[in-house]
């Protein structure tokens, strides 16, 4: 079949590659512009647009699936569209305009979790498991009917990056097998069961943490924001980072946010027991191990805010 590809970060890129290795016709990828990256703000190109090109696809970049990719796709005799985490939505007349329509690898088990940051908020909010679906694209958001899904464990020190990086691999192949029994005429999608939850778009406030919280709520808050936005606390006024903790649940309790040095271990106080935390990083520095920023700091005494 003739395909059109709409992605945009590197968990899109596994799906790329196998269709592009696959019998199918990559004919076009459809990705947003290129934008300023790093601290010298180099204009980068996405990840997908970086694998386009290497592979030797057209590139379409645009931030928006309107009048550019219309007149791309609209009357271009695509069979299919796939799309994977572009970053916006697809409407009419682009929805309809493959043959087939488009379908969609969404990284959850949907319809739980649906929205623009599935693996982040089943983090946050301490699930077991998560997966991936490949459903059929229509208006209403992430509510096709799924035709294959696959399951994965979360592990009790999982962070969204890692998660979505093994989602990401293991949800390429799901969709090589959509698209050969879309193309035999073989496919057979479902409505969605289930109760519907939805996840947002994470803020800079969902990475703020609330030390009078449980200790395990805290670490799943924690795991659920990395790398991005990146979980935080205020020290002094400033954004103190926690890039990694761990539950130290064999520690005696410290009050809420009141962080101490015991056994070599650099924690802090929870609604609970206390959290080990191992990479943190103070404003203005880069990321350092919790014991190194405290022999520097003179943190005995310190409360977060």
């Amino acid at each position: 079949m003739k395909l059109v590809f709409a992605g945009s970060p590197a968990a899109a890129v596994p799906t790329l590659r196998a269709l592009a290795a696959s019998s199918h016709d990559v004919a076009l990828v459809i990705t947003r512009e290129d934008s300023p990256q790093g601290r010298k703000r180099v204009l980068t190109p996405t990840p997908v647009a970086a694998a386009a090109e290497e592979l030797g696809i057209p590139v379409l970049r645009t931030n928006r699936l309107r009048a550019e990719a219309e007149d791309a796709v609209v009357g271009r005799g695509f069979d299919l569209g796939v799309i994977v985490a572009y970053g916006g939505l697809v409407r009419e007349p682009l929805l309809s305009a493959p043959r087939l329509g488009w379908i969609n690898l969404h990284f959850s088990l949907l319809p739980r979790w649906r929205g623009a940051a599935p693996v982040q908020r089943a983090l946050i909010a301490g699930d077991d498991v998560t997966g991936a679906s490949v459903f059929q694209l229509v208006p209403e958001l992430d509510a096709g009917d799924v035709y294959g899904m696959l399951t994965q464990q979360i592990g009790a020190r999982e962070t969204a990056g890692h998660l979505l990086d093994t989602l990401a691999d293991a949800g390429a192949p799901l969709v090589t097998r959509v698209v050969d029994a879309l193309a035999s005429g073989t496919a057979r999608a479902e409505p969605q069961v289930g109760d519907v939850t939805l996840a947002p778009k994470l803020t800079l406030d969902d990475a703020r943490l609330d030390w009078s919280e449980p200790a395990v709520m805290l670490d799943a808050r924690i795991r659920g924001v990395t790398p991005e936005p990146g979980a935080f606390t205020l020290l002094g006024g400033e954004r103190f980072k926690i890039h990694e903790a761990h539950l130290a649940r064999d520690a005696a309790a410290l009050a809420p946010g009141a962080f101490a040095l015991r056994e070599g271990r650099v924690l802090v106080g929870t609604g609970t027991h206390p959290l080990e935390l191992v990479t943190v990083q103070p404003a203005g520095k880069k990321a350092m191990a919790a014991t190194d920023w405290w022999r520097g700091s003179g943190a005995e005494g310190l409360v977060a805010e």
